[in-house]
C-alpha cells in the first residue's frame, strides 16, 4: 500500500479551520480515487515537534548518535528519537498533503520547525563539500499544499504574497519531488466571497488537482 501523509497546521478544530476543512475534502476524495493508498495524519499542534538546537544536532541537518547520543539528557534523547521518527514517517510517504493558513504572508512557525526536523543529511538530502542535493527522487512522490487566506490576491501579485506556496514548491522540488500542486482557499474574510464560497471554489479545484495526479 502507498501512504498519503496528511499534515495539518492549525490549532483550531477541523470544523472551524478552513484549511483543515478543505484538506479533509481533498484527502477523502483522493483516497476514493486511489484505493491503493492509506492515510497517516500528523497534527503539528498536538504532536511533539522538537525545536532544533546544537545539543541534539552534531552538525547541520544531522542528529547526534552513538556515544554523543548516550551522553544526552533524557529530554534531549527524546528530541533526537522524535526527529528520527518524524523523518522515517516522512520518507515512507508517497504523497504529502499540507493544509495550512497564510500567516503574515507566510505560514505558521511550527511548520518550519517540522521541516527542520525532517530534512536530514544522508536521508532527505546529501551534504558534501561541493554541494547539497535532494534524495527524494528515489520513487514517484507528490506534494499538495493547501493554503487558506483571508484575502484574495491578483495573479500578477501572487509572488509577493504567497511566500508559503513558493517556499514549499521550491523546497520540495529541490528535494526531488517532481509533482507539486497547490490549492488556494482565498477571500475567506472578504464580504464578496467569504468562507463558504471560498471553500466551494477550492473543492472544485480539488477535482482538477486529483485528475492531474492520476
Amino acid at each position: 500500500m502507498k501512504i498519503l501523509l496528511y499534515i495539518t497546521v492549525n490549532s483550531k478544530p477541523e470544523k472551524l479551520s478552513v484549511s483543515k476543512t478543505v484538506g479533509r475534502q481533498f484527502v477523502n476524495r483522493f483516497i476514493t480515487k486511489n484505493p491503493d493508498y492509506v492515510v497517516e495524519e500528523l497534527d503539528l499542534y498536538t504532536e511533539y515537534i522538537p525545536e532544533i538546537n546544537h545539543v541534539i544536532f552534531k552538525k547541520r541537518a544531522e542528529p547526534v548518535s552513538g556515544a554523543e547520543y548516550e551522553a544526552l539528557s533524557e529530554d534531549d534523547k527524546k528530541a533526537v528519537d522524535r526527529v528520527n521518527e518524524l523523518c522515517d514517517q516522512f520518507l515512507r510517504a508517497d504523497t504529502y498533503v499540507i493544509a495550512a493558513p497564510m500567516w503574515s504572508v507566510s505560514y505558521p512557525s511550527i511548520l518550519k520547525r517540522y521541516i527542520d526536523c525532517i530534512i536530514l543529511n544522508n536521508r532527505v538530502i546529501k551534504v558534501s563539500p561541493e554541494e547539497v542535493t535532494g534524495l527524494l527522487d528515489d520513487k514517484e512522490r507528490n506534494m499538495i499544499y493547501i493554503q487558506s487566506s483571508g484575502g484574495k490576491y491578483p495573479k500578477l501579485l501572487s509572488g509577493k504574497f504567497n511566500h508559503g506556496v513558493d517556499y514549499f514548491e521550491d523546497t520540495f522540488k529541490f528535494l526531488g519531488v517532481k509533482r507539486f500542486e497547490k490549492i488556494l482557499v482565498e477571500g475567506v474574510d472578504m464580504p464578496d466571497i467569504g468562507r463558504e464560497k471560498a471553500i466551494t471554489k477550492a473543492c472544485l479545484d480539488i477535482e482538477n488537482v486529483i485528475a492531474k495526479l492520476s
